[in-house]
């Protein structure tokens, strides 16, 4: 797949890309040469950037590929579909399109409804399933959209159609770096200020927030469909379940659409985003399930 020049933040040794897949454009970056794959899914309000502390530590030992989901980062946001549904095809057709399968694949955040559909519905492209903060809908992920409760606010406006462009264009950095990033950090100072400009850059961009309305309007209606789909094809593959401030929610969660091997870590003293707080504790945790399965 031919590089091209990075629209935002980069690090050394990694190469930025344009995939065509599945009628979209789906920006990802890519390191290291050898070593079984690992393909990494952000959340939100995130971008590929979530990984960039380490990707540099899996790139060693592992070929590895960090994406902008559909309608995200710098991946296309045209007006199109952009539920978990085409979301995780899109995924698909970009393992066959760089002929990575099968693929050690992680999920943070929001993303764990698509990537749990890709394991079940193609799961020739996997080899592991890592979830990192995560939930499933209809496995307790509404109890997070639940305001009554403690739920987080920005998932209805989110997923109300046309009322993020409406609120929040001009105010991304109000919301990345005034209210979610600081709410969902524990370990001071892993976030920084250029970290937070990255985010809000990708964001900005003119309809900046269709992906995530698209993923959180179809993740509110799912839950019985992804229940059907965990009885039909439940996940056989090893997982691991990585949580932090929100303690075991991850596990419990996707234990229950899983019927094969599960290993779980807590990391203490972390919050939302292990990748950007840990990165050295959780990319050990991460190499040791994937070299744990690529030694069988």
């Amino acid at each position: 797949m031919p590089t091209m020049t990075p629209p935002g933040a980069t690090i050394p040794d990694v190469t930025h890309h344009l995939a065509r897949v599945n009628g979209t454009e789906l920006h990802y970056v890519s390191a290291g040469t050898s070593g079984s794959p690992i393909l990494l899914v952000h959340g939100f309000p995130e971008t590929w950037w979530t990984f960039h502390k380490v990707i540099p530590l899996l790139a060693e030992t592992h070929r590895v590929v960090a994406i902008d989901l559909p309608g995200l980062g710098d991946s296309s946001n045209a007006a199109g579909d952009y539920g978990t549904e085409a979301a995780a095809e899109t995924l698909h057709a970009l393992v066959a399109e760089l002929d990575l399968g099968p693929v050690h694949i992680t999920a943070q955040d929001f993303s764990g409804s698509t990537v749990f559909r890709l394991a079940s519905t193609h799961p020739d492209d996997i080899l592991s399933f890592t979830a990192i903060e995560t939930s499933l809908p209809g496995f307790g992920w509404e109890a997070l959209a639940d305001v009554t409760h403690g739920g987080a606010w920005h998932i209805g406006l989110l997923a109300a159609p046309g009322i993020a462009e409406m609120l929040l264009t001009g105010r991304e950095r109000d919301l990345i770096g005034g209210i979610s990033f600081p709410a969902m950090t524990v370990v001071q100072g892993s976030i920084t200020a250029a970290d937070i400009d990255e985010f809000v850059r990708a964001y900005s961009r003119p309809h900046g927030f269709r992906g995530a309305e698209g993923l959180y309007r179809s993740m509110l209606a799912e839950g019985a469909e992804l229940q059907a789909l965990a009885d039909s094809s439940p996940l056989t593959v090893p997982v691991l379940t990585v949580g932090a401030r929100g303690g075991s929610f991850t596990e419990t969660s996707i234990s229950r659409a899983a019927k094969g091997t599960l290993q779980s870590v807590l990391l203490d003293g972390v919050g939302h985003y292990p990748a950007l707080e840990a990165p050295d504790r959780f990319s050990s945790a991460l190499l040791e399930f994937v070299e744990g399965i690529d030694a069988l």
